[in-house]
């Protein structure tokens, strides 16, 4: 039994010690961590309960050329509430949150007052440290809320968490929406057009705030922490001029529906600078039938450009001194067999016989020029190639943005070249230009031979600040010899007044310019769809005033239904533009020499306080006579032939309503209120009625209602 016993209590010993020794190291490993690993397990909690995130900067702003936006990015505003927040005292909180939901329901009426506050005790009671009050807060709106009972006490004592959010948007809607493009924040790419091309200086640069992280994993910011501030995006102002914008806009669109084409693009371009004053790429949407700008055809859609690209031809046969313009070309009846039998014709049945090398280039006939270059060149194809290889044809503009098409002008010996090739591609198929690039070379034509990039953008600002001005480029001096310009000009001015665009011709101001047609060849089929229907391009280009040229145009119309001719779906988009452009832009309107001899009408003036009256009159030059004595400063006016009449303005006695007809409102308000009346006014101009008669007796403070016109 002893033995037993004493078996019994060393084992209770041994356990005794084990826990003796389990509880010594464990206060050992305590007391090691406290004092010697205490600052390294600190900074690992701290680690793992705080981090830092990046705070996003305001992008800039797309700016047209008077500043007015295109693109921006407003800040929209998260409102939550951190409900146990350390100096949020219940005291506080029960004498303020009846307050505070009646606030929020004034502002934010989708909900009662009653369900704001059930929210917030409930929040209040959960422990909640991030809880929703409002989402999609404007700036307005957020500085309305800070001012609510415990919500203007701060983040600390009153739990107040705001959090911010950038929306870019488009204040003129579809207007040049394509061309100021959008961001592609998760693609390898930024963005498109503008946002894409001057992301660097868009986006800015973001800064850093510190963020804690609440039980259940909520994180919020820290405001007893420093943060970095981010560095706003640079604004962009570009040469797009919104009310040409929305002239070319509203021509194209009604062409477009009107032809239910597949797609239109217009291009307006100052001469001089190349500036882009407007762009429009309208795609016929084939779910909701409507025309939108999805697509930048203008810069990306390489196409077969047809008759326009005759101007180039010509070009290339004037500069080599083969043909001139007064030179006869036997266009014989409209059509012509080339070797390999193959045929052009032209579109005027019987055709047009032996005419003019200019008046061939008039009226379009596809016979006169592909005889010109395919008879003069067809023994010498890298000649007549070269020669558009040098005018820059063969070359991308360089332009900023991503997409630009590639020209593609094919070179002899080519695996596709062939020995018509010189005369197909005089007509200007059997090679690929965009919509831009053919403007850029029209643009040289009328630029005097200067071939100038296409720009988009003219300034970098920094708060108002031009920090980077955009210059324009030169891509080349001359492109081909002044006398070959010349006659360049010579044959666009032609085309309008006695050729295919004879139907833009007016009476105000002369346009150069030239009209094409072309079908277009699909990849898979050639130029028959389904084997029937041959779809076709239609276009026009050219420049005005044809004399002193300051703008230059482009309009191309995919496969219009009907009427397919660049004559009749294009052209009449460049005359609407071209004339509501040339009434809207007073520095290309011809001077007007006014006659000497043409008096002045004397202006009207409203009746009221004499000495300001005369002032003006006295500095405007106009004669002023008074009928009979006027014995107060208030007087009323009348026209005359050749002078101004002042007569008295008798006012009642006191307590009387004065007349104050045909005053101005400064004067008729300071008149009314100088007796006693309270005004209402409503209109602008001169007074045409008063609600109370003169003569009438009022008390004191008693409303009147004048009204102007």
């Amino acid at each position: 039994m002893n033995e037993t016993m004493r078996e019994i209590a060393w084992r209770a010993n041994l356990v005794y010690l084990l826990f003796a020794a389990f509880g010594i190291a464990v206060v050992a490993r305590v007391v090691y961590l406290q004092f010697w690993q205490g600052d390294v397990w600190i900074l690992k909690a701290e680690q793992l309960s705080q981090a830092e995130e990046p705070v996003l900067p305001s992008r800039g702003q797309i700016l047209a050329e008077d500043g007015r936006l295109l693109a921006a990015s407003v800040p929209l505003y998260e409102l939550r509430m951190d409900l146990l927040s350390d100096g949020l005292s219940d005291q506080v909180f029960s004498q303020n949150v009846d307050s505070l939901a009646f606030c929020l329901a004034e502002a934010f009426p989708d909900k009662t007052a009653g369900q704001y506050l059930t929210d917030l005790l409930n929040a209040r009671r959960e422990g909640s440290r991030y809880h929703l009050l409002r989402r999609d807060l404007s700036y307005d709106e957020l500085q309305k809320a800070k001012g609510f009972p415990i919500l203007r006490l701060g983040p600390y004592k009153g739990g107040i968490i705001v959090e911010q959010r950038n929306t870019r948007v488009k204040p003129n809607g579809d207007l040049a929406s394509r061309t100021v493009g959008y961001v592609l924040e998760a693609a390898d790419v930024s963005g498109v057009g503008l946002e894409g091309a001057y992301d660097a200086e868009l986006r800015g640069e973001p800064g850093m705030r510190h963020v804690k992280r609440l039980p259940g994993g909520i994180w919020v910011p820290d405001y007893q922490k420093n943060q970095v501030d981010p560095k706003d995006g640079l604004d962009i102002v570009t040469t797009i001029n919104l009310d040409f914008q929305s002239i070319a806009h509203q021509a194209l669109l009604r062409q477009a529906s009107s032809h239910r084409a597949e797609w239109a693009c217009a291009v307006v371009m100052e001469v001089a600078t190349g500036d882009v004053k407007a762009i429009v790429n309208l795609s016929l949407d084939t779910v909701s039938q409507e025309y939108k700008e999805n697509y930048n055809h203008a810069i990306g859609t390489a196409t077969e450009p047809g008759s326009t690209f005759k101007l180039a031809s010509m070009m290339v046969a004037l500069e080599d001194g083969v043909v001139d313009l007064d030179d006869t070309i036997d266009t014989g009846r409209g059509s012509r067999t080339f070797p390999g039998d193959f045929t052009i014709r032209d579109t005027k049945p019987g055709g047009y016989g032996k005419i003019s090398a200019q008046h061939v280039f008039e009226v379009s006939s596809n016979v006169g020029v592909a005889s010109i270059i395919q008879d003069n060149y067809q023994s010498m194809p890298t000649r007549f190639v070269d020669r558009l290889y040098a005018m820059g044809l063969n070359s991308p503009l360089g332009i900023e943005f991503e997409g630009e098409g590639s020209p593609h002008i094919k070179y002899p010996g080519d695996s596709l070249w062939w020995n018509l090739s010189p005369a197909q591609m005089s007509l200007g198929y059997e090679l690929r230009l965009t919509p831009l690039q053919t403007l850029a070379f029209y643009n040289a034509v009328a630029n005097g031979g200067r071939l100038v990039r296409p720009r988009f953008v003219k300034e970098v600002r920094q708060l108002g600040t031009v920090v980077r001005e955009l210059p324009v480029v030169v891509l080349n001096n001359s492109i081909s010899s002044s006398q070959t310009i010349q006659k360049a000009q010579r044959m666009l001015l032609g085309v309008v007044e006695n050729g295919t665009a004879s139907n833009i011709r007016n009476e105000h101001f002369s346009i150069a310019g030239k009209t094409g047609t072309a079908q277009v060849a699909d990849r898979n089929e050639g130029y028959r769809r389904n084997g029937q229907q041959v779809s076709y391009l239609s276009s026009f280009c050219g420049y005005f005033p044809a004399d002193r040229p300051k703008y230059s145009c482009v309009v191309v119309v995919s496969n219009p239904s009907g009427n397919y001719y660049g004559s009749a779906v294009a052209a009449p988009v460049f005359k609407e533009i071209a004339e509501k452009l040339y009434v809207a832009s007073l520095d290309i309107l011809p001077p007007v020499n006014a006659s000497p001899s043409r008096l002045a009408d004397m202006p009207y003036s409203t009746s009221g306080y004499r000495p300001d009256l005369d002032r003006v009159l006295d500095a405007l030059g106009v004669p002023v006579r008074q009928e009979g004595p006027i014995a107060t400063n208030w007087v009323r006016t009348s026209r005359q032939d050749d002078h101004v009449l002042y007569t008295e303005a008798a006012f009642p006695s006191a307590r009387s309503v004065p007349s104050v007809m045909d005053m101005g409102a400064m004067d008729a308000v300071y008149l009314l209120e100088s007796v006693g009346l309270k005004v209402v006014l409503r209109g602008r101009g001169r007074v045409r009625a008063q609600s109370l008669e003169q003569g009438t007796q009022f008390s004191p403070g008693q409303a009147i209602t004048i009204e102007l016109g």
